[in-house]
């Protein structure tokens, strides 16, 4: 068993078939398909069923995933700390976001890595819930996940720094805004407005659905599950959209007014991390994130956790 076959092997996972696993490592089909035989048949066991022209991972293809994902990272941080020994600054980062945390502080903190390490080239993954970030940083498919949820995340299985806390505000629907003019509303003031949600089990649809629950008023006009269609839909005039204050920069570079929404719910925002055999470069974007949290927490400010009552397990 080599490296070129574990990797060979994730690509067939990671790319649903051989076609595009053998597209994607720019090898013939056929090739890859000996590579795949020749590990099977040093291992005594099928790692894939086919059925035709599909593929399914067979039982003992599934427990080799975890392990092999872990080889072949290693071996790229061996690689990557002697090239890095050797003054070599290129690379690449791979990472997984959810949505938010996604849009800040993310941004910020890759354009901050950019320009210390502008040779590395830094691949996002996206993920929905905080366990999905959390395994794909276990497993080694990433080495650095940024998550949201509705309470600080703890895990005996990754190291986790806590970033900041992102308070949830409303952006406002130009042409139903009846709220006056202060920075700052009330859940009852949402009486009678439409509202663009997030699928359920997001904290910002727990928000609105708790809202409902105590009587309010609220109307639904749009569930979207792709957090990057609500800011059009508030300025096309569907309803407005409670959202991280992650989006509040880009809704008023946009014409969108924010306020807050009290009692205040904010979304704690983490950086996760394997416990050892980092590169150097996930090293360095972990400096970059403690520097992060070293700063402001949000549009809260004061770094409290402005009574956050959470309940919702997917979150950003």
């Amino acid at each position: 068993m080599d490296a070129r076959q574990l990797t060979h092997f994730l690509a067939v996972v990671d790319h649903g078939g051989f076609t595009r696993a053998a597209e994607h490592l720019l090898v013939a089909q056929p090739s890859l398909s000996q590579t795949i035989k020749g590990l099977e048949r040093e291992l005594g066991v099928p790692l894939f069923h086919r059925t035709g022209r599909r593929v399914v991972l067979s039982r003992a293809g599934h427990e080799l995933v975890g392990p092999a994902r872990v080889v072949v990272r290693d071996l790229e941080a061996a690689r990557a700390a002697v090239d890095d020994l050797k003054g070599v600054r290129s690379g690449r980062l791979e990472m997984v976001a959810m949505p938010s945390p996604g849009v800040e502080p993310l941004t910020s903190m890759i354009a901050a890595y950019a320009r210390s390490h502008p040779a590395v080239t830094v691949d996002v993954a996206a993920a929905f819930t905080p366990e999905e970030v959390s395994e794909a940083v276990r497993a080694g498919s990433a080495e650095i996940g940024i998550l949201g949820s509705d309470r600080p995340f703890r895990s005996a299985d990754v190291d986790v720094l806590h970033l900041e806390q992102q308070p949830l505000v409303l952006i406002v629907d130009p042409r139903a805004d009846t709220f006056g003019a202060g920075p700052v509303l009330r859940r009852e003031d949402l009486a009678g407005h439409r509202v663009v949600v997030s699928q359920p089990g997001s904290l910002m649809r727990w928000l609105v659905d708790d809202v409902l629950a105590d009587g309010v008023g609220v109307e639904i006009a749009a569930e979207v599950a792709h957090r990057t269609s609500v800011l059009p839909l508030v300025l096309a005039g569907v309803g407005h959209a409670v959202l991280p204050s992650s989006w509040a920069p880009l809704a008023r570079q946009m014409g969108l007014r924010v306020v807050r929404i009290e009692p205040v719910t904010v979304l704690h925002v983490a950086v996760l991390s394997r416990p050892a055999d980092l590169t150097p470069a996930a090293r360095a974007f972990l400096g970059v994130a403690a520097g992060h949290a070293t700063g402001p927490t949000g549009e809260l400010g004061d770094g409290s956790d402005g009574g956050s009552s959470g309940g919702a397990s997917e979150c950003a």
